[in-house]
């Protein structure tokens, strides 16, 4: 074969690119940003944080070592590495350094008995000085050159001496965080009311808003000593089930309608969005509890003098209690 044939053969082979057609652009450019990220946790139901795995074989429950504002730490993978969008991350992400060895997992037992000694000298100090704080608890990091004290108090308390001291007798950095009544109760722990052990403490790892109004769609007191919990915040229970109670009595009637049922014209008077039941009364001033498939609505309004105590009542006692 000549030099030219076999030119000739070699451009024949090579099949020719078409350029991405608009449609194929424009998928192209709306295409959102995906991030491979690794979700990990650094205490038990503590808050979760997203970490570049950086190409590690990385499992659930795994021991990793990562860096942040404090230095290594070391923390306990809790979500798998997997793909996410770019918008639904803060960025920049910082990269796991390294798989953690065993022998630096089992070195937490060891830190956990220096930071119980830290927490009893801080405390000697805390006395001593006269500060009106509540220690809670005290973390090394992994490379014990930095130990923090977290602590609650009533009002912002000046530590300047304290922290003096604290470097001088630990000999590192040394830095005192305050935190709120839902986060002291996160660490001390305890048991609500319903007998369980605080969800803060064992599985919430981060708080939602909780307000008065999700105890009123409930059909719940509005009493702070019956809907508050052992921080002396609303309880976080209250948000479990808001939006299910929303959902469900928005198709049902409400409070002072008239509805047509098997036994006659009735008044609404109660409700109970769980058992999708409602209580109303006859005209013979009976009161019966029926399905709500089996009423219908055949006019009124609900009545605008109970409506608007209610939400009055609700809003009172938000400004009566602002720290719920």
């Amino acid at each position: 074969m000549d030099e030219q044939t076999e030119n000739n053969q070699k451009n024949s082979d090579i099949q020719p690119v078409s350029p991405p057609t608009a449609t194929e652009a424009t998928a192209q450019q709306s295409a959102p940003a995906m991030i491979k990220i690794v979700g990990v946790r650094f205490k038990r139901a503590g808050r979760i944080y997203y970490f570049d795995p950086k190409g590690f074989d990385l499992n659930w429950n795994d021991w990793v070592i990562v860096e942040t504002a404090r230095g290594l730490e070391i923390g306990r993978v809790v979500l798998s590495p997997r793909q996410v969008l770019v918008s639904e991350i803060e960025m920049p992400l910082k990269a796991v350094v390294r798989k953690a060895e065993p022998a630096e997992a089992a070195h937490s037992e060891e830190v956990e008995k220096k930071e119980r000694e830290a927490l009893v000298e801080c405390g000697k100090m805390v006395a001593r000085l006269g500060l009106p704080m509540k220690l809670l608890s005290a973390e090394y990091s992994l490379e014990g050159n930095h130990i923090t004290f977290f602590f609650s108090a009533a009002e912002r308390v000046d530590f300047r001496e304290l922290v003096r001291e604290l470097a001088g007798r630990f000999r590192v950095r040394v830095e005192l965080r305050q935190v709120g009544a839902r986060d002291e109760a996160k660490i001390i722990g305890g048991y609500g009311r319903c007998g369980r052990q605080l969800c803060c403490a064992s599985w919430l790892s981060e708080f939602q808003p909780i307000s008065i109004k999700m105890a009123k769609e409930q059909g719940l007191p509005l009493n702070p000593m019956k809907i508050s919990g052992v921080c002396g915040r609303l309880l976080c229970c209250l948000s479990y089930e808001h939006l299910l109670y929303r959902d469900m009595r928005a198709k049902m009637p409400r409070e002072g309608q008239i509805v047509s049922t098997s036994m006659g014209n009735a008044r609404v008077v109660g409700s109970n969005p769980l058992k999708e039941t409602v209580v109303v009364e006859l005209e013979s001033k009976m009161t019966t509890e029926l399905p709500v498939a089996e009423i219908k609505i055949i006019g009124g309004a609900p009545e605008p003098e109970r409506v608007n105590s209610e939400d009055k009542e609700a809003e009172a006692l938000e400004r009566e209690n602002p720290k719920l």
